[in-house]
């Protein structure tokens, strides 16, 4: 088991190679290209991946680093996912400014809006450096050496690369360790948001069609780059001009039609395809139930507190949506596990194996114990799976304040540790004026820690209630009681069961009435003369720091058992490899750029029930349901639908198309990537998965894993005929088969010279 179990996880062990199977490096897409062709792909290689010439991976954004954008203007306008940029649309949000509910769009350069901490990230180039670590790694490497070995080496290769370039750069471990490559970046800092859809059109559906098809969901967003007055990367200033772009994205108005050729460009966030089957037994039985029981009473109160008043609903919009996401994908991902019959899969590779390996000595040498490993590890780390779910999901994480209890407490003890330094320094001196350097040095390093722990509390206070949270401090401290054994649980529980008979609604009731951490009129009365001793009395204080304790306690003792799964899927990947060498196998993601190719198709979800490959609006107008929040939609969209002049964004029949499926392989983290067809075209913008594949994260159902993507018409039409951002459309590139060509300015440089590899 990994120890904050992945989140998502890709890479097919036992079937022969699909053509929509694999998350691929660009680097290496020479090996897929006459696959790709005979599917349908008209560009060469150097138009989809080069360092010499603009190219396809020039327009795609790793976008905050936790999703993807592409670039779809000359003008480095980036469209993305609604879910994506929904905690930028949130911040921005009012009661009396509700963008989350209007949607919001800037009609010049002046209206958009900057965005702090948010960041877009372009790949300039990536090498495979595998035989400049490797070597340097011997077996007889501790995991601890091994690790820092290839740290040691992976910074010393990125500073090489990045010297006086003003890129940065890291080293990526690949099938487990077995493969390393190199990532050259340059980030650009100033991201404005230009422009979203209302919720009603961003979120229809909800939580309820959520991983499922058919859907009816225009998750799109729209973001700028920009740039210092010369070009380059620059903080926020209101002098910076919009990015001028190595190349965007035109955008089809031709749509898609069943068996057309389509290929994802992204960053995946981390699958895990080469999980053992005690790995998916683990899942199943410990890890996936317990997030979910957890996260069930997090959104049930949150849900409590949202309906009932708006200023709540947009403070707490982000964090909602965060925690709804993976607490159904968990659900979807334990049932599908069962239903498609992972584990049996798994252990038929695993049988497999262990015929191969015992066919030769020296294979028996190298890999002989591999499966003994994972079998020791794995029940091993059953003890303790339930409870690093708890620590994390309704310790940590859980409520608010006790997260905020953690980050206090951290920087209290860098403050109190600076003093005892100062004095003890002091003490020992004898020159006055030295005296009163160490004495000046050290209150300006106080002074920066109390500025930090101010920044921290406001952006704490800022989308914070706190009947909400004490509501989930208490009730989630207690599930965590009920439901962990005692010698796995945070020593304050021992002072409940004393002090407040166990009962965790009167322990949060005396913390939100007496803790420096209920308000920031507390926080600030408090630095103005820290007491150490009343911070370590301080309950919140106490919950945080103890769980995080605990936590990193719970790592050190079960490191050793960590370190034998680490060597075991390293052993593992590399022996599925060789015992199948005439496959082209592509590595986990990790947050680096992959593309993966399919076609766009129908499917049979089960005995009886066919669904088309495409959605329409009809359907938005079928589901719209006034007395439900997800399907409730404003009048102004309705009328426009029922009025169906939907211009050049109709389909052949007449239709407006919303969403499509295509059967490309994709995963967290290729949210907002886009959808590009043969020629390099924008078609649609992926945001999901669907629910009968949502086992494909660890097993891939090539029968029906599909792809959901938002039809770059809808967004169009939404821009177009409900906002009439007209401004926005006049500079996007829009190209149609049958009545025009696309404009040189975008065309993709090929070079024959042009370097690939």
């Amino acid at each position: 088991m990994k120890r904050i179990f992945s989140l998502v996880l890709a890479l097919s062990l036992s079937l022969p190679s699909f053509a929509n199977e694999g998350m691929w490096l660009p680097l290496l897409l020479n090996r897929n290209y006459a696959e790709m062709q005979e599917l349908g792909l008209q560009l060469s290689p150097e138009q989809l991946y080069s360092i010499n010439n603009s190219s396809l991976k020039d327009a795609i954004v790793s976008f905050g680093g936790f999703c993807t954008g592409e670039i779809i203007s000359k003008d480095g306008l980036i469209l993305t996912n609604h879910h994506c940029g929904f905690e930028a649309i949130q911040t921005h949000s009012s009661v009396e400014n509700d963008y989350l509910t209007d949607g919001f769009w800037a009609r010049s350069h002046a209206e958009e809006k900057p965005n702090e901490g948010l960041f877009v990230r372009f790949l300039v180039r990536m090498e495979d450096v595998t035989n400049k670590i490797l070597p340097e790694l011997g077996e007889d490497l501790s995991e601890d050496d091994r690790e820092a070995k290839i740290q040691e080496l992976g910074k010393k290769l990125a500073d090489e690369a990045t010297k006086g370039s003003g890129y940065t750069a890291n080293v990526k471990s690949f099938y487990h360790g077995n493969e390393f490559y190199m990532f050259v970046y340059e980030t650009y800092n100033d991201v404005r948001l230009v422009g979203a859809p209302p919720s009603s059109v961003g979120k229809f559906g909800g939580d309820t069609d959520n991983w499922m098809w058919p859907r009816h969901t225009g998750d799109f967003s729209m973001f700028r780059v920009y740039t210092g007055p010369d070009g380059k990367p620059a903080a926020y200033s209101e002098e910076n001009i919009p990015m001028k772009p190595k190349h965007h994205l035109p955008i089809s108005l031709d749509g898609v039609k069943e068996g057309d050729f389509t290929m994802v460009f992204g960053y995946p966030g981390s699958t895990d395809r080469y999980l053992s089957s005690y790995g998916v037994k683990q899942a199943i039985d410990l890890h996936n139930p317990t997030v979910v029981k957890i996260r069930d009473i997090k959104l049930d109160i949150m849900k409590k507190y949202m309906s009932t008043n708006d200023t709540i609903r947009i403070q707490y919009a982000s964090k909602q949506s965060r925690v709804s996401n993976y607490w159904k994908y968990y659900i979807g991902q334990t049932e599908q596990l069962k239903n498609n019959g992972v584990y049996d899969k798994k252990l038929a590779i695993e049988n497999d194996l262990a015929k191969w390996i015992s066919q030769d000595p020296s294979r028996q040498k190298k890999y002989g114990n591999t499966l003994n490993l994972f079998k020791e590890a794995y029940a091993e780390s059953d003890a303790y799976v339930v409870s690093d779910v708890y620590v994390l999901e309704a310790g940590l994480t859980g409520a608010d304040i006790t997260l905020l209890g953690f980050r206090f407490n951290s920087l209290m003890e860098a403050y109190f540790s600076t003093v005892e330094k100062m004095e003890t320094d002091i003490k020992d001196e004898d020159d006055d004026a030295k005296k009163k350097e160490i004495q000046e040095t050290a209150e300006k390093r106080l002074e920066a820690i109390k500025s930090r722990i101010k920044g921290m509390a406001q952006d704490h206070f800022k989308n914070y209630n706190s009947d909400l949270d004490k509501e989930r401090f208490a009730d989630l401290l207690q599930l965590y009681y009920d439901n962990v054994a005692k010698d796995q649980q945070p020593e304050f529980f021992r002072l409940v069961e004393k002090k407040f008979k166990g009962n965790f609604s009167k322990f949060a009731d005396k913390t939100f009435e007496k803790s420096i951490l209920i308000s920031m009129a507390n926080i600030e009365e408090y630095l103005e003369d820290p007491s150490e001793k009343k911070l370590k009395k301080d309950y919140a204080v106490m919950a945080g720091a103890e769980l995080i304790s605990m936590y990193r306690a719970t790592g050190k003792k079960n490191k050793a058992n960590e370190d034998k799964l680490k060597v075991a899927y390293r052993l593992f990947t590399d022996a599925v490899r060789k015992m199948n060498a005439d496959k082209n196998y592509s590595p986990d993601a990790n947050s680096t750029m992959r593309m993966t190719y399919g076609t766009v198709g129908s499917y049979y979800p089960k005995d009886g029930v066919y669904y088309n490959y495409y959605t329409t609006a009809n359907g938005i107008l079928q589901k719209e349901d006034p007395n439900d929040s997800e399907f409730k939609i404003q009048e102004a969209l309705i009328s426009t639908i029922e009025a169906r002049d939907f211009g050049q964004y109709a389909n052949e029949d007449g239709e407006l198309p919303v969403c499509f499926i295509s059967n490309n392989d994709i995963t967290g983290g290729n949210s907002g990537s886009p959808v590009i067809n043969g020629k390099g075209h924008l078609i649609g913008c992926a945001f999901d998965g669907n629910w009968e594949a949502m086992s494909g994260d660890i097993f891939f159902e090539k029968n029906f894993q599909r792809t959901i993507s938002v039809d770059a018409r809808y967004i169009l039409f939404i821009i177009d005929k409900y906002a009439g951002a007209s401004n926005i459309i006049d500079e996007l590139t829009l190209v149609k088969t049958d009545t025009a060509e696309v404009n040189s300015e975008v065309e993709l440089e090929s070079d024959s010279k042009g370097a690939t590899n």
